[in-house]
């Protein structure tokens, strides 16, 4: 029988690169899983429904929050986000490692909920290039980068309750910046794969066979 899977959450502030990080790992270690959440915010260009995320109304978010649907949800920016929870338990009893990419509400609630998740705190190298980086998607109103950017503070101060810090690098100091926040996150994931909870009865087998 296959090890149930871990969740792995990764979540760090807006503009720090958490969704290109997450698509280049699953883009070169295709044995990761991705699920995805719900959201009431509006699509941005190329985000597509059920594969960006499931994109709901605010009286259908309500619904799922009253059926108790959702393993974890928050406020986040105007706009809410959850995670529902058959997504996330059906993908972890089928033995797949998961991530989650969402902000550092949801994260603190699941780490809350299950000891057993694994928080991935995303950092930016300074707040001038998250800034940088803000404004180079062109997806932000200048209230919005404002906005934005008075949060990081909070947000990075949470850094403290995770597990593990990945510095997302400026690109044009170190052009593979990307691929190698990618490789951390992956090597977090297979040094879970390897502790003694997830190889006891692996062990287990080789000791009685060995004292045969």
């Amino acid at each position: 029988m296959a090890n149930r899977g871990r969740l792995f959450v990764i979540s760090g502030p807006a503009g720090v690169g958490k969704s290109e990080i997450v698509k280049m790992l699953l883009k070169r270690h295709p044995d990761v899983s991705l699920s995805v959440s719900c959201t009431t915010r509006q699509p941005r260009p190329g985000e597509i429904d059920g594969v960006s995320y499931h994109f709901v109304t605010e009286e259908r978010f309500d619904e799922l929050v009253a059926q108790d649907a959702f393993y974890e949800w928050a406020h986040v920016h105007q706009n809410r986000y959850g995670t529902l929870k058959e997504v996330v338990r059906k993908q972890l009893d089928a033995g797949h490692d998961l991530i989650l990419e969402i902000d550092v509400q949801g994260c603190l609630q699941a780490m809350a909920q299950d000891p057993t998740v694994t928080g991935i705190f995303v950092c930016p190298p300074s707040r001038e290039n998250l800034e940088a980086r803000l404004r180079h998607r062109g997806t932000e109103t200048e209230e919005s980068i404002r906005v934005r950017l008075n949060n990081v503070a909070k947000e990075c101060a949470t850094a403290y309750k995770y597990h593990y810090i990945i510095i997302h690098e400026d690109w044009s100091v170190r052009p593979d910046a990307l691929e190698v926040a990618a490789d951390e996150v992956y090597a977090i994931i297979t040094a879970q794969r390897r502790t003694l909870d997830r190889n006891r009865a692996f062990l287990d087998d080789l000791n009685e066979s060995l004292n045969a």
